[in-house]
């Protein structure tokens, strides 16, 4: 066949109009840009072409060519197709049955538009076109037998490719035509894969009778094959299983049957004219490849009852006898079933799913996660993985859920009550849309692959051949990140759902402890202590009431979500205790039910630790807080003030004004304990955090302006019940070291000075007196007996220490530091700042101190010794005994104390001549340092993250046990939340430990160095 080139005429007469080059366009082109082709002058060339006269202008063939993925590939394809035809009755019989025979015309077509690679084998083989003609019954759902004699005519691996083409070929136009769904043709796949093996093995048999004389040799399918849902383009793969016929020699036997399967494995995966068929795995079988090819049915039992892993069983829900001594294979998965329905038994089943399922996710390169169909987070796997759990645990006594279908076993989970309707309908549809989606990837060049293309003429063309036809690429997107965040949130979910029915079953005040199989489900869920998991699920959920009623519908997703933490049952216990105290109220369920993200951020605060959840069960109504994401940024400092001042002046006494101020402390708290909670485990609707250092900076502020609101507060009940309006002193609270810094965490002290200053015309005895009396009255409030959080204020780092007065004047510390002060109180007050009382007398403090924490010229080299030798003191003194350094968060290697007194001596240094280390915050001065720098950026980036590292440990510690702490808890438990808080994985405290001793030695290093000048 000969084509138009460009290079022809300027204007030439085609039928159905003109083109003109240069001149405007002909109706020709404007019609195949309207069926979607995106290069028309292209086509019309090719529609030129002689060979095509009879059907150029025939309008069902431009519709067809316009129904398909990929017009412009589709015509190709034709023309190509047509120019093989070996002669011109061919290519009539060609033409004249696709301008006749609408079923050809859409399959043959539909396929050149969605596969480059089945055009490339009908330009080769021109006459199996013919194998779209029929449309029958028999045609449209073919079995292994119909295969079979397809592959009939095969007699060597050449043909038995050509063949398996030509069969593929007419699966692949019912599937791009909807004649067939993706389960259908995924079984179809499978069965063509079987039909295949046995045509190679039969082979393979031929080519060695003796061999197949002495053995019996069953192949059994694994994987997608075995489940009858293969791709168009895998492994297969299988597992052997042979014995000796009778009277034969076993060892010889097996040897036959090993040379049989490995000349049948070729067979089917050496490449030769025409290409593979795909290779054959055998890696699933005992031992993997470091294990016998063939193994008798009793060394297979033998393995799997004393060397199994978890994954092995798992494999095994798909296993399926597909050809050779079809009895003997039957016999093998028979023996292995009841090992594989006890599978959930094994000790920690639910965890090595998981971490094989997470491992699966790590092995992914970097820059292929977001476009990983099959294992990326919200794939195909995850489905898998999260169905076949469910068959494992709920398999053992209900046979109707062991399908080895992905889509089969779904649907008798959902029949049977483990999973919900709705949910098991959506999560069938994302799994058939993703399935789809990998099919039609696969199928245009015919290649293993599972990553969404980014070219835009690949999203093109499989967003068409999935029936998108507006905007093809953005519907195709859109619908692939909706099915993908589908399958995210059903993934954990599905594993709860039946502890719902196991409860909505009992009868009103039936006991839980006889509901065998829901115990059994708790402890694969890691619930430690089922029998109460149980009694709370039965309190909660039982009876006929709409309370109960959304208790149900709640309860089998928050499960999932109390058993992604460290303490499920901590988990259920506080919710049991919340919905106690508030499930009278009208709104609590309600904001659960319709509010997804309340509930589940309730889940991850009450299973996180202790702290929080205590918070929550004193002020239960802050769980309305948790509605809006909006509802967990910390308020600041100036409406938490005015909030807690209003609640001072209505309060009767000074203790009560005390008690609402540490109300609305206790509330406070609980939102920034709960928000970074939410921040460092994530949420569905809210992901965890990238930067660690926002989490901190975040919380350290809200402590911190909360603290100054409450000690606001406190003062002014203070005055008001001993002075009325006006003390006769001006007062001021400075705010001392994490507490100046804007660094508090969750159980620090409140380091502060006090400053007062009398009035115009006041005694300065009586002024003393009323500032003395002031600060005792402070320090007894906030000290009174009390469930919530301790706030203690520690004025230690005053002149003269414990020895001197708590309050002074501002000429007293003036004169107290122009005589005596030492270096250490110079470094001090690089974290001062006011935080409550008289503004004007706060400002003149910090002034007061500049010069001070700010020297001029720096420091001195005997006062640079002096710093030195205190940081030096410290470590050798004060570290607590028996306490491993390498992991105390505080004074530790690499810690807090480390990194601290690295830049408050960069500070002493340099603050007179750089402004920017004028602050009293640790980062912001590093970071000032580094800018300046008097830091390398590499040795700054050291240092912050280990200090970000090391406060974060401490806020963990409080957040998990209640208390505050230096040093990683030592129950395992506690440790594992410490982990989770931190972003680590189940199982991965190892790595945490690792992670913090690496960074914090790095970071000593630095300090070593820079600070002591090493």
């Amino acid at each position: 066949m000969t084509l138009p080139h460009e290079g022809e005429s300027a204007k030439r007469p085609l039928k159905g109009g003109w083109r003109e080059t240069g001149g405007r366009r002909s109706s020709t082109f404007t019609r195949l840009l309207r069926h979607g082709f995106t290069d028309p002058s292209a086509a019309e060339r090719l529609l030129d072409a002689p060979d095509l006269d009879t059907v150029r202008d025939d309008p069902l063939l431009l519709d067809a060519l316009g129904a398909t993925a990929d017009p412009d590939l589709a015509l190709l394809g034709l023309v190509r197709l047509v120019e093989g035809q070996e002669d011109e009755v061919g290519r009539r019989e060609l033409l004249d049955t696709l301008v006749t025979a609408k079923p050809l015309r859409d399959r043959l077509l539909g396929v050149l538009g969605a596969s480059e690679a089945l055009a490339d084998h009908l330009a080769r083989h021109p006459r199996d076109w013919r194998a779209l003609v029929t449309y029958e019954a028999v045609d449209l759902h073919p079995g292994v037998e119909e295969f079979e004699r397809g592959l009939a005519e095969a007699t060597d691996p050449v043909s038995l490719r050509v063949s398996y083409r030509r069969c593929l070929l007419a699966i692949a136009a019912r599937d791009v035509c909807g004649t067939t769904d993706v389960a259908e043709a995924a079984a179809e796949l499978a069965d063509l894969a079987t039909a295949t093996l046995r045509a190679a093995l039969a082979m393979a048999r031929a080519a060695a009778p003796a061999d197949a004389a002495q053995c019996r040799l069953a192949v059994i399918a694994m994987g997608k094959c075995g489940g009858h849902e293969l791709n168009y383009v895998s492994d297969v793969d299988v597992i052997f299983v042979g014995e000796a016929v009778e009277g034969a020699d076993e060892g010889k036997a097996l040897r036959a049957a090993t040379r049989l399967a490995s000349h049948m494995m070729r067979i089917c995966s050496e490449t030769n004219v025409e290409g593979t068929i795909w290779p054959v795995d055998a890696n699933l079988r005992p031992e993997g490849r470091n294990g016998p090819l063939v193994r008798t049915l009793s060394s297979h039992l033998a393995y799997y009852q004393r060397w199994a892993k978890t994954w092995e069983f798992q494999a095994l829900l798909k296993a399926r006898p597909v050809a050779g001594d079809l009895e003997l294979g039957e016999e093998y998965v028979a023996t292995l079933a009841p090992l594989v329905w006890h599978a959930a038994e094994r000790e920690n089943f639910v965890a090595d799913v998981q971490k094989m399922r997470r491992r699966v996710i790590e092995n992914i390169p970097a820059g292929e996660v977001d476009r990983e169909l099959k294992l990326g987070p919200g794939g195909l796997r995850d489905v898998e993985f999260a169905v076949q759990m469910l068959q494992l645990v709920h398999g053992r006594s209900d046979t109707s859920i062991r399908s080895g279908s992905t889509l089969e076993a779904l649907a008798a989970l959902g029949a049977g009550g483990y999973v919900g309707r709705v949910d098991a309908a959506q999560l069938d549809d994302a799994y058939r849309f993703l399935r789809a989606l990998e099919h039609r990837i696969q199928l245009y060049k015919l290649r293993r692959t599972h990553l969404v293309p980014e070219d835009d003429a690949d999203l093109r063309r499989i967003g068409r051949s999935l029936g998108m036809r507006t905007e093809p690429i953005t519907e195709l997107n859109r619908a692939w990140k909706r099915h993908t965040s589908v399958v995210r949130r059903l993934h954990e979910k599905l594993f709860y759902r039946p502890l719902l029915d196991a409860v909505a079953q009992l009868a009103p005040g039936e006991t839980r402890l006889s509901t065998t199989a829901a115990r059994e489900r708790l402890v694969a869920l890691g619930y430690a202590d089922p029998s109460a998991a149980l009694r709370h699920l039965e309190a909660l959920a039982s009876g006929v009431s709409r309370k109960a009623a959304i208790q149900r519908t709640l309860l089998p997703v928050l499960l999932g979500w109390f058993a992604d933490s460290a303490d499920p049952d901590a988990g259920l216990l506080g919710f049991r205790k919340v919905s106690d105290a508030l499930g009278k109220t009208p709104w609590y369920l309600r904001l659960l039910r319709d509010e997804g993200a309340a509930a589940e951020n309730l889940a991850r605060v009450l299973s996180a630790g202790r702290l929080a959840p205590d918070l929550l069960l004193r002020a239960p109504e802050a769980v309305a807080l948790l509605g809006d994401q909006r509802g967990l940024e910390p308020r600041g400092r100036a409406a938490l003030e005015q909030e807690i001042l209003a609640a001072v002046r209505r309060a009767d006494g000074a203790e009560q004004a005390v008690t609402a101020a540490r109300g609305v402390r206790r509330r406070e708290l609980f939102r920034t304990a709960a928000g970074d909670i939410i921040g460092s485990y994530g949420t569905e609707e809210s992901p965890a955090e990238a930067d660690p250092g926002a989490l901190v900076d975040r919380v350290g502020d809200a402590i911190s302006d909360l603290t100054s609101a409450t000690l606001a507060g406190t003062l002014r009940a203070v005055v008001r019940d001993g002075w009325g309006d006006t003390l006769p002193t001006r007062f001021a609270v400075i705010g001392m070291g994490r507490f100046g810094g804007h660094e508090l965490g969750y159980g620090s002290d409140a380091d502060v000075l006090f400053v007062h200053e009398p009035r115009e015309g006041a005694d300065e005895q009586e002024a003393a007196k009323a500032a003395a009396k002031v600060v005792a009255e402070m320090r007894r409030l906030l000290q009174l007996p009390s469930a919530d959080p301790p706030l203690l204020i520690d004025a230690d780092l005053r002149p003269e220490g414990r020895s001197g007065p708590l309050v002074r004047t501002l000429k007293s510390y003036a004169a107290y530091y122009r005589r005596w002060s030492l270096v250490w109180e110079s470094q001090a007050l690089l974290r001062a700042e006011p935080v409550a009382g008289d503004e004007e007398l706060g400002r003149a403090f910090i002034d007061l101190v500049a010069p001070l924490r700010y020297p001029p010229e720096g420091l001195g080299e005997d006062a640079i010794r002096e710093v030195r030798r205190l940081k030096a003191r410290m470590e050798a003194e004060r570290m607590p005994r028996g306490a491993d350094p390498t992991l105390h968060a505080k004074l530790g290697r690499g810690g807090l104390s480390d990194v601290e007194w690295t830049v408050q001596l960069l500070q002493l240094e340099h603050a007179w001549a750089e402004p920017g280390l004028r602050t009293t915050r640790t980062r912001e001065a590093l970071a000032a340092a580094c800018a300046a720098e008097l830091i390398p950026a590499e040795e700054a980036a050291t240092l912050d993250e280990a200090w970000v590292l090391a406060t974060r440990v401490r806020n963990a510690v409080m957040l998990v046990r209640g208390r505050a702490g230096d040093t990683f808890p030592s129950d395992g438990r506690e440790l594992a939340a410490v982990a989770r808080y931190l972003g680590y994985d189940p199982g991965h405290v190892g790595d945490m430990l690792d992670d913090y001793r690496r960074i914090t030695r790095r970071a000593r290093a630095v300090m070593e160095e820079r600070f002591y000048g090493a």
